[in-house]
């Protein structure tokens, strides 16, 4: 259909130069009253064609026809304009190619190509698509990290999602001078991140992504959850360094305030943590199922049963909400706790270190029965 309208449009060109060509040989002054009105009417029709042409080439629907959704379209650093030219046609986005070109050329996009993630909408006309991507008005993307434990972990998670390689965010967040920026040191560096969905743009760099995450940071630790930190006697990093051991200790919601009431008792009368989870956090063997008084002898500063207080770092990204359930840990007297033998998910609470025995060792016997090691 639009080659027709095009090879239309050509003819009448044509027949106007030709008649051009024509009248340069005739020595007539003064022309016919018929064929002036041949002329007005060929001229008028002509320019009614190239009016009419004109306005379908800008206005008329020419990318994602007759499409439900919006095509995600992501322009790297330094492409030129054939590169997002063929990455429409080899997506079959665009309908009339040559028409789009010449938008672009018009409106001079072709010289200035911005990098970013455009959504070209369904049915899309050529002035807007040109208008939207020579504009640099990206749709930000979505990225997501919740379990982490390590740098390598987030950058596994959010590279995928930018435009970055997963190696360029590592190297970022394992640069102890970038930590020192934002007043973190290279084993508290990760509390700065708090787990969450959250809209980037797909070109920011692996430091402005770190940059954004700080914000995030100082917007969650406003000044009454200082307050409240504070008057448990943690600094905002060691209520995250908490809160990672807390969240590995459980994962019902409801229980995570009392977990971490006994471990702010446990703070409180000098005792050591004795946590699990550190154990193995320092052993790097994220598959055991069981810690035996033989990987209590490891030798880092990760093992809570040799060193007093709490570990340098995180050993998980806690959630926010298992940040505010240590921000409003149960006050209580407990100082042990351990599994329920049903499995269910949550513990056993005990004041006393005979009563925390006879709830160790009726988990350890239904551990046994079910032939875990």
């Amino acid at each position: 259909m639009e080659s027709k309208k095009r090879e239309r449009l050509l003819g009448y060109i044509l027949a106007l130069a030709n008649l051009g060509e024509r009248l340069k040989g005739l020595r007539v002054l003064r022309p016919s009253r018929s064929t002036l009105i041949a002329l007005t009417l060929m001229f008028f029709t002509a320019s009614v064609a190239i009016i009419v042409y004109g306005y379908q080439m800008f206005y008329s629907p020419n990318l994602q026809v007759k499409r439900e959704q919006a095509y995600s379209l992501y322009i790297p650093e330094g492409a030129r304009f054939q590169t997002v030219l063929d990455s429409l046609k080899k997506n079959r986005v665009v309908g009339d190619q040559l028409s789009f070109a010449f938008v672009a050329k018009l409106l001079k996009y072709q010289d200035k190509v911005l990098p970013g993630h455009y959504h070209i909408e369904p049915n899309m006309n050529n002035y807007a698509a040109i208008k939207l991507l020579r504009s640099g008005r990206q749709v930000p993307v979505r990225v997501t990290f919740t379990m982490a434990r390590f740098p390598e972990d987030i950058a596994k998670k959010v590279a995928p999602k930018m435009m970055f390689h997963e190696e360029d965010l590592t190297k970022v967040l394992t640069d102890t001078s970038v930590a020192r920026k934002y007043g973190f040191d290279q084993h508290s560096f990760l509390t700065m991140f708090l787990p969450n969905t959250y809209e980037v743009y797909w070109t920011d760099s692996p430091e402005a992504f770190v940059s954004r995450m700080h914000d995030e940071y100082q917007r969650f630790w406003t000044t009454e959850r200082r307050q409240k930190a504070e008057k448990l006697g943690l600094s905002p990093i060691e209520v995250s360094v908490l809160g990672s051991i807390v969240q590995a200790e459980t994962s019902k919601n409801d229980e995570k305030p009392r977990v971490a009431g006994v471990y702010l008792n446990r703070l409180r009368k000098k005792m050591r943590l004795e946590a699990d989870p550190t154990l193995v956090y320092a052993l790097g063997d994220f598959s055991l199922k069981r810690v035996l008084n033989k990987h209590k002898e490891i030798d880092s500063p990760y093992n809570t049963y040799k060193n007093a207080g709490l570990p340098p770092g995180p050993i998980n990204l806690p959630s926010l909400a298992t940040l505010k359930a240590v921000l409003d840990a149960e006050t209580h007297e407990y100082l042990f706790f351990c599994a329920k033998d049903d499995f269910s998910g949550y513990h056993n609470f005990a004041v006393t270190y005979q009563e925390h025995l006879n709830n160790a060792r009726r988990y350890q016997q239904a551990l046994n029965k079910r032939g875990i090691r």
